[in-house]
């Protein structure tokens, strides 16, 4: 009996071993490719990596069906054998015939096209799909917007083909409803508020997207109060926390600032290590801005540090590490400061790489330096290269880093630049009650074929005035540090309110300028144009009477600048010099030479309050037999003496109130500039001026003309906008000495928009 279930068992393990043992033996002799459609059988043979005379095992086969699937073609692969056939059917997965998106109104379907990973013409799979959801989250919540749903939509077509489509539900703005401080004692939450970047909704940052929830923003935030508090004396302030809650309604935020200020230290000892050989560390100590007794400021310590870095890199220690060890004493609240110099040697430039300028020239970015090949390495002109280079403003970002060169003493410039658009097409509508309402079109190109050049064609039409100008500069013509080119012309001005006449100019001129040093600047022109005095009131002055008609000017001209403002757009500090001289007569009818020359000083009083002097005189005499005619004349008023008219002071002709001009004017403003308690981010901020200033003398002579050389001026206040649509100015003005026949204007208002 055991004999036969022993027997049994023998053959039961034949039955089952022989035909693994068979399976695992057998060789490929045939590939069978079963359900392809668009992909080749042999393309699906070499995703396999099976061929025939392979063995046909479960690892073989296993690889084979991970290496199809691995593919991203096919929805289902099966592998099946049939004798010493192996069959591969496939079901391929379909291909994108489009993509569409349907109820996105706030971002563009190209926007979020550029966002998404799959194409037209790609294979579709739910992977991708799902990751390219995944990315449109992020964008929509990027832009504030955290209640958005988004869900893909498979169409399916004909030859295996499908259409995706992406419906989504933007849903409103999730703002930030309120920003609370759990901890401050010191500080009141208003205070902490207006030191973090987030700010809590209203109505008035419907321009803004500050009261957005953004993460990364909420990190900045962190930083931001650490900063605060190290700068007022807080050494050991943290942050415990910052949460943010969303509403069930997923509609708004609800930040939490949890804070531990600390104590608030004192500066003790003050002093300078510096390991740097036969270098006199204590002529460096007039560049450490904090001192001993004064409350702890972490601001003051690292600008002290830039100090540091930047009176040693004037010095040649290019690669000098200047690094603070700040000393506690918790007991006395003191902090002991030392600045250590680490050695270093002095370095020259090796080489300048540009790197980034894809359609602007090198030669445009290296000509902005102050050092080239070869100089010795000085920090402060490494500052003002980069300061060039961004005033041309042809790049959105601007680094320059020094890195180690081939050797100890040498260093690579490195130059990393992201070019911006330079080419401007506006068109422009605005009001002034200088010029009434105006309209305007401009084209220009600032960087034309990356070489640096300007060229320009720009027209305003206006109530008063029309203008039409062509102008053309090389900045650097014939690859020298002068600036040449060529300006065309033609405006026409009403001035029948002020002197009863109109005025046509048409002309053009030739201009070149080059620098004397530093912030000097001596600019030269010379200007050819035809003015013609028309449209003259029969009741007009008959001084004005007498000049109607048309005359020629041939005149060269010069301006000579210095100038050390920290900006040119929105100074804050430095000084504004210019002084101009024209000649009039060669070739023509006018003669008459002329100067004028004034300064307008920055000064900051204190943060975000800017006080602006600004002074200017000017004289024009004829010669010859020639008089000055009442074009070339000056005239004040309006935007030059608030208070008064545009020409409402000098000389008039009392019988028909008509402005003659003048050929002698001074003039003053005292002008302070300070926000008002807005929003920093707003753009508003309040102006505070007096204007002085007077007009006289003219070669007309007459009994009715009424001319006295007085002081006038004003006292006023101001607003001004720094809006997205142009910059808007109101000022309301009161003369507080004035003569009887000046005009008087209290109000100026002006607004700009370009779109």
């Amino acid at each position: 009996m055991q004999l036969k279930h022993r027997a049994f068992l023998v053959i039961l393990m034949f039955a089952i071993v022989l035909p693994l043992a068979a399976y695992a033996q057998t060789v490929i002799r045939e590939i069978r490719i079963q359900g392809a459609e668009r992909v080749e059988p042999a393309t699906i043979e070499s995703y396999l990596d099976l061929k025939v005379g392979d063995p046909m095992t479960r690892e073989t086969l296993d690889a084979g069906l991970k290496s199809l699937f691995a593919t991203g073609l096919f929805a289902d692969v099966t592998l099946t054998q049939q004798g010493s056939a192996l069959v591969v059917d496939v079901l391929e997965n379909p291909v994108i015939n489009q993509i569409a998106f349907e109820g996105n109104e706030k971002l563009e379907d190209d926007a979020l096209m550029a966002e998404i990973q799959m194409r037209p013409r790609q294979v579709f799979t739910r992977t991708r799909v799902q990751s390219d959801v995944a990315r449109l989250y992020q964008v929509y919540r990027r832009n504030g917007r955290f209640s958005v749903l988004i869900e893909p939509k498979v169409i399916k077509l004909d030859q295996n083909r499908v259409d995706l489509v992406f419906e989504v539900t933007e849903g409103d703005v999730t703002k930030v409803e309120s920003i609370r401080f759990v901890g401050n004692k010191r500080f009141d939450d208003d205070r902490l508020r207006s030191e973090i970047s987030t700010k809590e909704a209203a109505w008035y940052r419907f321009l803004t997207s500050d009261d957005r929830y953004d993460p990364d923003r909420l990190a900045y935030d962190e930083e931001l109060l650490r900063r605060f508090y190290l700068a007022h004396g807080y050494a050991d302030f943290r942050i415990l926390s910052a949460v943010s809650e969303l509403s069930d309604e997923r509609d708004r935020f609800f930040l939490t600032f949890t804070v531990e200020e600390g104590e608030r230290y004192r500066v003790g000892e003050v002093s300078i290590n510096s390991h740097l050989s036969n270098f006199d560390a204590s002529v460096l100590r007039p560049e450490i801005n904090i001192e001993s007794g004064e409350w702890y400021n972490a601001d003051y310590v690292r600008e002290s540090i830039d100090n540091l870095t930047n009176a040693l890199g004037d010095r040649q220690y290019a690669f000098v590490n200047v690094h603070p060890d700040v000393n506690r004493n918790r007991e006395e609240r003191i902090v002991d400061l030392v600045f250590n110099i680490d050695e270093t040697p002095r370095v020259f430039v090796e080489r300048i790489d540009v790197n980034g300028n894809v359609r602007t020239l090198d030669k445009v970015v290296r000509r902005e330096f102050e050092l080239v090949e070869g100089d010795p390495f000085n920090k402060s002109k490494l500052a003002k290269s980069e300061q060039n280079i961004r005033n041309l403003d042809f790049f959105e970002t601007v680094e320059l880093n020094a890195k180690s060169g081939s050797a100890p003493d040498k260093t690579v410039v490195e130059v990393d630049v992201t070019e911006k658009s330079t080419g401007e097409l506006s068109v422009g509508a605005g009001f002034s009650t200088q010029d009434g309402p105006l309209a305007d079109f401009r084209i220009r190109e600032r960087n034309l074929l990356g070489k640096g050049q300007d060229l320009a064609l720009s027209t305003v039409l206006a109530g008063k005035r029309s203008e039409f100008d062509l102008s053309f500069t090389e900045p650097y013509f014939l690859d020298r540090d002068v600036s040449a080119g060529f300006d065309l012309f033609h405006i026409t001005r009403d001035y029948q309110d002020e002197s009863s006449y109109d005025q046509r100019r048409t002309g053009g001129g030739l201009h070149m300028g080059y620098p004397l040093s530093e912030r000097w600047r001596q600019a030269l022109r010379y200007r050819i144009e035809r003015n013609e005095i028309t449209d003259v009131q029969s009741d007009a002055s008959r001084f004005i009477r007498e000049q109607e008609g048309t005359r020629d000017t041939s005149a060269l001209s010069q301006r000579l600048s210095y100038d050390s403002r920290d900006s040119v757009i929105f100074p804050t500090e430095g000084m504004y010099y210019w002084l101009d001289t024209e000649v009039a007569g060669l070739g023509g009818d006018a003669k008459y030479v002329s100067g004028r020359t004034g300064a307008s000083y920055y000064y900051p009083l204190f943060e975000h309050v800017v006080l602006n002097a600004m002074a200017e005189a000017g004289i024009i005499e004829g010669y010859g037999d020639e008089n000055v005619q009442i074009n070339e004349r000056f005239y004040l008023g309006g935007n030059t003496l608030r208070g008064f008219e545009k020409a409402g002071v000098g000389p008039r002709d009392l019988t028909s109130g008509d402005s003659l001009g003048g050929q002698v004017f001074y003039r003053g403003t005292l002008e302070s500039s300070f926000p008002i308690g807005l929003p920093e981010e707003l753009g508003i901020l309040g102006h505070a001026f007096g204007d002085v200033g007077t007009l006289t003398e003219v070669d007309d002579n007459g009994p009715e003309i009424q001319d006295e050389a007085s002081l006038r001026s004003s006292l006023g206040l101001g607003l001004s906008w720094r809006s997205p649509f142009g910059p808007v100015r109101a000022d309301y003005a009161v003369p507080v000495s004035k003569e009887d026949y000046d005009e008087e204007e209290h109000f100026r208002f002006s607004f700009g928009t370009r779109f």
